[in-house]
Order: C-alpha cells, then structure tokens, then sequence
C-alpha cells in the first residue's frame, strides 16, 4: 500500500484511507471545481497561479472552501513536502485540487448543505507515458462529434470536475484512431479545446489560438503566450476553425503533465510537411530552459524503465 498523504478538509490521511460522503455533491452532483498543477524538479510549476484561478471558480460557482488563497497555498506545500521522499530525484509530481461543496440534503434545492466544503489535495507521480511518444513524431488529431457546452450554459473558464462531456467527446475520437487526440468544436463549428488542454497552430511563424470566449483559460497556454512574447514569435488569440487545422502550418496541444504535444496529423492529414516543427521545437527548449528539466526527456526516460 502507498505510504502518501492527502490532505481532506482539515487533515492529513493515508491516501489508501482517504475517504468521503457518498452523499457529497462531489459524488451526487459532480459538483466539484479543481485545479491540477505539476512540480519541475520537485518545484510546484505556477502554483500561485493555478490557485487564483481555483479561487476564481470557487467565486462563480459559490462554493467556500472555508478558508483563503494563502492557507491553501501552505496546505498544499505542506502535502507535497510530506510527499517528496516518496519519489526519485528524477520523478515529479501532479499537485491536484478538488473542492466540493460538501454533503448536500436531497430534496428541492441541491444547495442545501449539511456542512462544510469538501477540500480535497492530492499529489500522484507524473506518469507521461502516455504521451512521450507524441513529442518526436507528433499524435493525431481528430475532431469529435459532440460539441463543446456552451458557455451561455457553464462558462469553459470555469474548471470543473464535471467532465461527462468532455470523456464522450474522447471515445468518439478513440473510434477514429485508438491512439487520436480530440479537437472539441463549439456550437457554432469554431475550435474549443481539447478534453484537459488547450490547442495552437502557427502560420508562417506566427501562432494562433481560439479566445477563452469558448475554451479554458489554461494556465499552459498563458506559458506559451508569454514564452513566445519573450522570444518574439508573434501570437494572436482569435476565432479559428477547423480549415485553420487542416492548412496550418504545425499544431499542437497545450496542457500541466506534457506542457506542449506536438500534432502531426489532423483528421487524417498531414499538418504541413507531417513532422514536428521548428516553432513547436523552440517553444518546447524554451518552457525546458524554465523550468531546468527537459520535458522530452524526462518522459522518454519513462518509457526506456518501460521498456526495462
């Protein structure tokens, strides 16, 4: 059994003891707003960042985690400290935030609440397996047939554990391609975002990005916004469209584990010569020379103990 804590409302629990209500709205409602941030190095990557956006979607959904930004950020150093020497040197960590608004009375009004908030943190070792392959020779990109909930009913900007939407977007995309990351249209045909991430294509050395007038204001993005400002590629947030894909000149997703994935293939066409490109490059060396670790590496040394 795992010898890691995790911190709920108040206290530090084994984590193979960590238990709820089956009556929170976690459970009956998915009503629940997070945050997932990673360290590099053992050090948390923007936390400070990930936590005002908590608190952001903590105000819009009025949930009261019961206590302030400042206490949440010492709790949540707190866990990870405890947590440090249970992972190698080479190792990182997922820093992940759940926050409910409790035990809910069943009845007419679903927000009645028998007490307080259900604060939830949890760290997990960074397994980026999944996607090491992805950064030499790029993943497929496929859009779903669902479309993204629109904004007029649950802002994107708000981060929600309620990801029903999102998980059947994914296994339409799984039918076209097992291995296909999806690209989730809005209402009206624009691209959105990808099921944890956000999307970019660069035209002639310029990048572009969908407004967060319909996707998540992700903190991954911010990065590469700034990483490209301070590298002078320009970029411009925009309305794009899935023809914006299809003559792209590279595509990639932005998102906390694997921080840029490259896409090499758009519903079964090449994006631009079908490899990687020099942008996508640069801006990976760049958010690696940031942070001290070299992102590709780090996961392609996964997949070597894989192979192992």
């Amino acid at each position: 059994m795992s010898s890691r804590q995790v911190y709920i409302s108040g206290q530090m629990v084994a984590e193979e003891e960590a238990k709820i209500s089956i009556f929170d709205t976690a459970v009956t409602l998915g009503d629940t707003v997070t945050e997932s941030t990673r360290t590099f190095g053992h050090r948390p990557f923007k936390l400070d960042r990930h936590i005002e956006r908590l608190y952001q979607s903590l105000k819009v959904t009025r949930i009261d985690p019961g206590y302030g930004p400042e206490e949440m950020a010492r709790v949540t150093l707190d866990l990870l400290e405890t947590n440090l020497s249970l992972i190698g040197p080479e190792e990182d960590y997922w820093i992940v935030h759940n926050i409910s608004r409790g035990v809910s009375m069943p009845g007419p009004d679903p927000t009645v609440q028998r007490g307080a908030a259900t604060v939830m943190i949890h760290n997990a070792p960074m397994d980026l397996r999944g996607w090491a392959a992805f950064y030499g020779a790029g993943c497929h990109a496929v859009t779903a047939m669902s479309r993204m909930i629109p904004s007029q009913s649950l802002d994107a900007r708000v981060k929600n554990r309620s990801r029903m939407a999102y998980t059947l977007a994914e296994v339409e995309v799984k039918l076209v391609d097992a291995e296909a990351q999806g690209v989730i249209l809005d209402i009206y045909g624009n691209v959105g975002e990808n099921k944890g991430g956000n999307i970019f294509v660069v035209n002639k050395g310029a990048l572009r990005t969908p407004t967060t007038q319909n996707c998540l204001a992700g903190i991954s993005r911010e990065t590469v916004l700034e990483l490209a400002e301070e590298l002078g590629i320009p970029a411009r947030e925009e309305t794009l469209q899935p023809y914006d894909l299809y003559t792209a000149d590279e595509l990639f997703f932005t998102s906390t584990p694997y921080c840029i994935m490259p896409a090499t293939r758009f519903n079964g066409l090449p994006v631009g010569d079908g490899k990687v490109g020099a942008v996508t490059r640069r801006l990976l060396g760049a958010w690696s020379a940031l942070v001290g670790v070299d992102i590709v590496k780090q996961a392609e040394e996964q997949m070597k103990g894989e192979e192992v």
